[in-house]
């Protein structure tokens, strides 16, 4: 059973108190489309990096887990 409303109530809202924003955003500035295609470059030489560091570090494990397998069919 859904809880009686009260005068002054909206619905969908809660009654937390409001936050006082300390400082203002800056205001929205339209990139030009070549701005926008050197950002995308600029985040997709980031991911290749990132993921090319973490290959590197795929690639040590799997010669440790090969250096591994070698020493138990060894015995």
């Amino acid at each position: 059973m859904p809880a009686p409303k009260t005068p002054g109530q909206t619905p969908g809202k809660t009654t937390t108190p409001a936050v006082p924003q300390a400082t203002e955003r800056k205001p929205w500035k339209k990139k030009t489309p070549v701005e926008v295609v050197l950002e995308q470059a600029e985040k997709l030489k980031a991911e290749i990096a990132e993921g090319e560091e973490d290959l590197k570090n795929k690639r040590r494990q799997l010669e440790k887990f090969e250096q591994a397998r070698k020493l138990f069919e060894a015995t």
